[in-house]
């Protein structure tokens, strides 16, 4: 077959994934290419499946040069002036599954295989990408369905073989802001004897994640044989996710539905179950929180999501344990990476203006651990660990192997240097903290980029406030985010009612 010699011309620009090179229009006219066709570029023994892109009167892609992505570049190794021969190819396998899933019908396992590959291997652009998680949002995957995506996605990456015979998790599905409860659930496991390797994730729409808020005391981006070497000598670690392989199909799709601001119930279990399996998860307790501001709604959505949980844990060989907890105002007082790990350490130290009602939740998720492996009295054994400091001297040894100061006290912490306090507007007790306006404001002060940025909640639903009182206070660092920051709290009705 006829190949079409040309000269590179490396772009120094990155897709952010999918492999991509550029052709001058005429040089693409030869061969039919036309935009989003797959080309195979031909560099000594080096073989690659591209995507098109036609340039149309640049100065950068001249006729004769193929102007090259920098993923290609760094995969073909290849430099300015150097050349290659490309061909036409056939577009990848997956997306005829792709239009399947569309049109409405059911993929096999070696559908949903190939389709991951290509996800993997950025041979899918970020359009058809986009159509899978449509696809799956669109016509929810089975259950046979979601279990062969959670193997798929597990499989196509990095594993974190653990040398433990039970290897505990926890997750939250997430929307409540303050709820850092895997920061003391996970020393209080670890002093127990039980191995945890946690990954966490950073906040997308939230003011913290875990990570965010973990990278305030320690360092968290760390590769998969320092994790190792935390675990062995710990029993645990609390690190970002996003630093190392495990599951990279799931950060891809999750990319995707951040973007188009959907959440395929499918592709939640498939995700959630996908990272614990990846790091040998064997007993694993999701946290389901349900409240009108919250990601789950009602009891019944909760329930459904349960059984599913349990269902697809249980075809991966995995014991699921589900909390189905309130998620109604946030938990904890503060909202932001800086003001959630001072309220970790309070807990964590058992000081007496910790929030009590973090500290309630976490020794729950403990107990709720306990009794998946079979141990009883679950919330005394957690209570004793805590109260006793065992949790705290774990989470120093953690901090210190994961490059902290386990020294670190909450006052230590910085906090941003603006502020400003909203009052009540009159006396009466709380009804209602609408989590989502709460975050907003959070992010609006800064939050998560700035760790020091934040809120601050004094009050709770059920307190009773005096007018003038201050229910919260803002802080920042910059002068025109705290005013904006006011702006948007005065055309907000309801963040807090009070009757």
């Amino acid at each position: 077959m006829i190949k079409l010699k040309l000269k590179v011309r490396n772009l120094g620009i990155s897709t952010g994934g999918p492999l991509v090179a550029a052709l001058h229009k005429d040089d693409a006219s030869v061969f039919d290419i036309n935009p989003m066709d797959r080309i195979k570029i031909f560099f000594g023994r080096k073989v690659e499946t591209v995507v098109a892109d036609i340039a149309s009167g640049s100065a950068e892609v001249k006729k004769g040069m193929i102007g090259l992505f920098q993923e290609v570049s760094d995969i073909l190794g290849m430099k300015n002036g150097q050349n290659v021969s490309i061909m036409l190819a056939r577009k990848p396998i997956s997306l005829d599954y792709i239009k399947k899933k569309l049109d409405g019908s059911s993929l096999s396992k070696q559908e949903i295989d190939q389709v991951v590959w290509d996800i993997v291997h950025n041979k899918l652009s970020d359009t058809e990408l986009a159509f899978f998680v449509a696809a799956t949002y669109c016509n929810p995957n089975t259950v046979e369905e979601t279990v062969w995506l959670t193997k798929a996605i597990s499989e196509e990456g990095e594993r974190l073989r653990v040398n433990s015979k039970i290897v505990l998790d926890k997750h939250s599905i997430g929307g409540i802001p303050g709820n850092r409860t895997t920061m003391v659930v996970v020393p209080i496991m670890a002093a127990s004897g039980y191995t945890l390797p946690k990954t966490s994730s950073r906040a997308i729409t939230s003011a913290a994640g875990t990570a965010d808020t973990m990278e305030v005391i320690a360092k968290v981006d760390i590769p998969i044989p320092e994790m190792e070497k935390v675990i062995r000598k710990t029993g645990a670690c609390i690190v970002w996710g996003g630093a190392i392989n495990l599951a990279p199909a799931d950060d891809k799709i999750i990319n995707v539905e951040k973007t188009l601001r959907i959440d395929a119930e499918s592709q939640l279990l498939a995700s959630i179950l996908a990272k614990k399996r990846s790091v040998s998860s064997s007993h694993v307790l999701i946290d389901i929180p349900i409240g009108k501001n919250a990601k789950v709604s009602t009891a019944r959505k909760a329930r459904s999501l349960k059984e599913k949980f349990e269902k697809i844990g249980k075809a991966l060989g995995m014991k699921i344990g589900v909390m189905i907890t309130d998620g109604s105002q946030p938990i904890g007082n503060g909202i932001g990476p800086a003001l959630e790990a001072r309220d970790v350490l309070k807990v964590l130290r058992h000081d007496p203006d910790r929030p009590l009602d973090l500290e309630k939740k976490c020794i729950a998720m403990s107990a709720a651990l306990f009794s998946i492996v079979g141990v009883k009295d679950g919330a005394r054994k957690a209570t004793e660990i805590l109260y006793s400091g065992k949790a705290y001297s774990k989470m120093k040894e953690i901090i210190a192997l994961q490059g902290g100061n386990p020294e670190v006290t909450p006052e230590s912490i910085r906090i941003a240097k603006l502020e400003y306090s909203f009052p009540a507007k009159k006396s009466g007790k709380i009804v209602e903290i609408n989590n989502g306006d709460i975050a907003k404001l959070a992010r609006i002060a800064g939050a998560p980029q700035n760790k020091s940025a934040g809120i601050y909640l004094y009050k709770h639903v059920g307190d009773h406030v005096r007018k003038g009182e201050n229910i919260f206070t803002i802080y920042s660092d910059t002068d025109s985010k705290i005013e904006y920051a006011k702006q948007i709290l005065k055309s907000m009705d309801g963040v807090i009612s009070i009757r």
